[in-house]
């Protein structure tokens, strides 16, 4: 008896230390979401709709890759095995939505759904990362799209989701057209790889105060990362870039005049420490951001 006695305390004592070995086993996953072409997309951007499971939601954010249409095609409709991005010799990208950031929020709930604009704005936008932050998509063209949602301390990540085509809107002229934020940033005095110098300027005024190239160029490489002032001042500077490059700016001389007048003696880092909160600075980096992107105005450049 006693010996039976024995032999069950043992066998309960390893049941007690084997549950902890087991606890942390993640043994479900996050719904498979959907992705959907959302409206307001521009010549150089576009927007997708990613859409939670009933389950589950999308607890943790999500992530979405792009690529040409016409690349997806030639490749068999199969999308890249490895998810590594080279620009340089393929239009395949990726980006993250995660979490909360200056009030975006990727956390989605059961059935709920977020639309987020894929482009050279995922340079400025809070919780977002890309390798292609500083690119523009493709004007006139349609591109592909998948999503998966991230993974959580008890979920595994999601399957991918459906595969959807969505488009850029035309490309405007060649001469008097428009580029975007992106394109300015890394053809500017200290320019990215092989590109040169496009400025037409040495010297840019932003509110009351005036900035010489190299400090323009240094707030275009200084991520808003929630400062209403630094996102403003990025999409401002590309509109006086554009039109000291030739760009009609009867579309946007007046929302010019107004990021002027909001921004008057603030001096944007990193030059200085001024900063406007997102929610007073949207409606007009709205506004500049669709004239840069080729939205309104004279077109985005081809």
């Amino acid at each position: 008896m006693r010996n039976s006695m024995k032999v069950f305390s043992i066998l309960i004592a390893i049941a007690v230390i084997a549950v902890p070995m087991h606890a942390g086993k993640k043994v479900t996953t996050v719904d498979t979401p959907t992705i959907s072409c959302a409206t307001g997309s521009t010549p150089s951007a576009i927007n997708v709709t990613v859409t939670g499971g009933a389950n589950t939601g999308l607890p943790a954010g999500f992530s979405v890759q792009w690529m040409l249409e016409s690349e997806f095609v030639a490749n068999g409709s199969v999308w890249p095995g490895d998810s590594y991005v080279d620009p340089n010799v393929s239009s395949f990208c990726k980006a993250s939505f995660s979490g909360n950031a200056s009030g975006y929020n990727y956390a989605i709930g059961a059935n709920g759904s977020k639309t987020v604009t894929i482009g050279d704005v995922i340079y400025d936008t809070p919780g977002a990362s890309s390798a292609c932050e500083n690119s523009p998509l493709q004007c006139g063209q349609n591109y592909v799209f998948r999503a998966f949602g991230h993974a959580t301390s008890t979920l595994n990540r999601s399957a991918w989701s459906n595969t959807t085509t969505c488009a850029t809107g035309s490309c405007g002229g060649d001469d008097g057209c428009t580029y975007t934020q992106g394109y300015w940033k890394t053809h500017g005095p200290i320019p990215a790889g092989s590109n040169s110098n496009e400025w037409a300027v040495i010297s840019l005024t932003l509110g009351t105060v005036s900035y010489t190239d190299l400090e323009l160029q240094a707030i275009f490489n200084t991520p808003a990362s929630g400062n209403g002032l630094l996102t403003l001042a990025h999409q401002l500077i590309a509109a006086k870039l554009n039109i000291a490059s030739g760009a009609d700016d009867s579309a946007i001389a007046g929302t010019i005049a107004a990021a002027d007048a909001m921004i008057a003696g603030l001096v944007v880092p990193p030059v200085g420490s001024g900063s406007l909160s997102p929610g007073s600075t949207s409606a007009l980096v709205s506004a500049l951001t669709n004239y840069n992107e080729g939205a309104t105005g004279p077109g985005h450049c081809q």
